[in-house]
């Protein structure tokens, strides 16, 4: 089994705030975080495939197809959004845009799409928000 990453960046703004909660209670819990007007960060994004190499290209997957899976599927709904108003996953109430549920929200778009893509099958998810910080997402457990 080999595993394969291609990585990819985006930017986009966010805040945290949980709608069942009072004013209060978001900024004690989420801090700066919960300012309404957002904050943005330049993401990057690392979608991990496994699969064995093909016999004949030596390929895991087709890095062009993957490249143009992440394009469709994430970024280009990601990128430069406000994403507690402009993604769904995150809009009106949904989930909180942290780096964890982006990589959740990242995994849910790809996965069926990058299974597809000859015989490989998608193994992890990595969102870095800095440098120092980044979520991993292997699938539902």
């Amino acid at each position: 089994m080999v595993f394969l990453t291609r990585r990819a960046t985006f930017s986009a703004s966010h805040y945290y705030w949980n709608e069942s909660w009072s004013e209060e209670q978001n900024h004690q819990v989420f801090g700066r975080c919960a300012n309404r007007n957002g904050h943005g960060h330049n993401y990057t994004l690392e979608v991990t495939v496994a699969g064995e190499p093909d016999p004949v290209t030596g390929f895991v997957v087709d890095l062009k197809g993957l490249k143009d899976i992440m394009e469709r599927e994430v970024l280009s709904g990601f990128d430069h959004r406000h994403l507690n108003l402009e993604v769904p996953e995150f809009a009106a109430g949904g989930m909180i845009p942290t780096t964890e549920n982006i990589a959740r929200a990242a995994w849910n778009r790809l996965e069926r799409a990058v299974n597809t893509v000859g015989g490989a099958r998608l193994s992890a998810i990595r969102v870095y928000e800095t440098p120092e910080i980044f979520a991993e997402y292997r699938g539902g457990l």
